[in-house]
This record gives C-alpha cells, structure tokens and sequence, in this order.
C-alpha cells in the first residue's frame, strides 16, 4: 500500500496537475491508512468506514474528515484503474459536509488603514511590507501566489500581475495606483539592497524569495498595531473580493480575479455581502 500512495501521490501532482498543499495532504491521509490498512486485501468498505470512525473519535474536525474521504475515494478510483483493485471500494463512501463559515472581512476603512500600517523593523522592510499589504489587498491573491511572484511577473505600467494558482493555473490580475506606486517604490529603492541572486518579487531579510510564514507575520502585526489582531492574508483576501461585489463588481469578474475553479466557491462572498447590508441597514433605517 505504501509504494501505491506513493505512486499515487506523483500521479496527482505530474497528470492532474494538482497543487503541492493537495498532494501532501492527500499522502498524509493515506500514509495514515496505509497503516490500519496494509495491503489491498484489506481495502473494504467495512474498514475504510472504520478508520474514518476512529478519526471521529478522535476529534478531528469535519473539514478534515472531508478530506480524508476524498483522499481515499480518489485513491480508490486510481488504484482500481491501474488494477490493484477489482472494484471502486470507496465510492460508496460519503463525503461530510462542511460546515462553511462566513470569512472575516475588514470594513473599506479598517482596510485601508491597515495596508498603511506596516510594522517592520527597518526602512528598507517597511517598503517591502507596504508593498506587500497593498498588493494582498488590491488583488486578492493567496500568499502562496504573492510569494511566488518574479520581477518579470508584474507590468507597472499596465497595472497587471501574472499570477500561478492552485493546479499551476495562470491567469491575470489588475491592481490600482495605490499597489503601483508601492511596488515601484520597493523595487527602486528598497530590493536592491536587500535581495541576492533571485528573480522573486519579494524577499526575506537573508536576500532570497520570501517564505509564506514571513507575510503571515507582517499580515498579523499590521493588524496588531491597527486593533485588528489574528489577521491573515486570506482576510485581505475575502476583504477584497467583498468589497468590489459591495461597489458592483460582477460575480465572474470577481471569480476570475480570485482565481476560483468554481463560481460556487465565489459565491460565499455574496452572502458576506448581503450579511455586512443588513447590518448596515440595522443601524441607517428609522423603522428596522
């Protein structure tokens, strides 16, 4: 079984394209079954049912749950083609439903201040940190695209990034002065000094790419020094597919700027929406 996962997991990333996160997550999950099941022989429904039982008594979360069962049902579909297996054992089984909660989202002024506020310990790191707030912000884009940005993947004078998404999938994105005139001013006065021999748009203080857990950082002290603490990229993230639905953005526009395979995974923003309106509405109307 552990050969198979292996093999399986370099299907996934090499054939289908998925992304390195879904890869790990998916190895780890059946590493873990590999273990309580061994060989194919014991590939039952009977046990696949036991060991998400045993996850449940355990305490892992629904989410995690989900995974797992998509993991296996995958594995299975795989394993049954290459002939490890005479049926599709896993098909049968149900995947839980995840309980979606509603994404933090900062109002346009909380926002806008935050993105002003980078706390970073030296000039050189405050430009970067600026720049990097406004382009989370302006964008949307997830941190892992933000850290995997080249030089080469962003045109100052259209106002536009190239961004590499989740199954290697490219695409396009707009941002305004504000992100413009802060990454010009990082690249002319600030990355020179600080970056070594790398083509990344952002670096960390040792000159090469920035790691994703670096952005977290200057993410969360920003919120730290603007009383919104326990900020992530993806808040700036939901924030900003939030507010351009809020000033009349279409959906699909605002689909094909997060990058989202599916338009259902967009519209969880439009529920912020009509949430943050009728709070408004609460406080504004005479009569509510």
């Amino acid at each position: 079984m552990g050969e198979a996962v292996d093999d399986f997991a370099e299907h996934l990333q090499l054939v289908v394209g998925r992304s390195a996160a879904t890869v790990r997550g998916y190895r780890s999950d059946l590493r873990d079954l590999a273990r309580t099941v061994p060989d194919f022989a014991g590939f039952t429904l009977d046990n696949l049912r036991a060991w998400l039982a045993e996850a449940v008594a355990e305490g892992k979360s629904r989410a995690t749950l989900a995974r797992r069962t998509a993991a296996v049902r995958a594995f299975s579909t795989w394993a049954t083609r290459q002939g490890h297996l005479t049926a599709d054992v896993a098909a049968r089984l149900v995947t839980p439903k995840v309980n979606r909660r509603l994404p933090t989202v900062l109002g346009e002024n909380q926002a806008g201040e935050l993105v002003g506020n980078a706390a970073s310990g030296s000039e050189a790191e405050f430009l970067r940190d600026s720049a990097i707030l406004e382009l989370l912000y302006a964008t949307g884009m997830r941190v892992a695209e933000l850290t995997g940005l080249d030089i080469a993947d962003v045109d100052l004078a259209r106002g536009t990034a190239r961004v590499t998404g989740k199954g290697d999938r490219q695409r396009t994105v707009p941002f305004g002065a504000a992100a413009t005139d802060a990454l010009r001013t990082w690249l002319d006065e600030a990355r020179p000094q600080m970056a070594g021999e790398t083509d990344a748009l952002f670096v960390g203080v040792r000159g090469g790419r920035i790691d994703p857990r670096q952005v977290r950082r200057i993410v969360d002290r920003a919120g730290q020094v603007t009383g919104t603490p326990d900020l992530s990229p993806h808040s700036l993230r939901h924030s900003a597919a939030t507010h351009l639905l809020e000033g009349g953005a279409d959906l699909r526009v605002v689909q094909e700027l997060l990058g989202h395979s599916s338009l259902q995974t967009t519209q969880i923003y439009t529920h912020v929406s009509a949430q943050r309106l009728k709070e408004v509405y609460s406080r504004a109307h005479p009569r509510a």
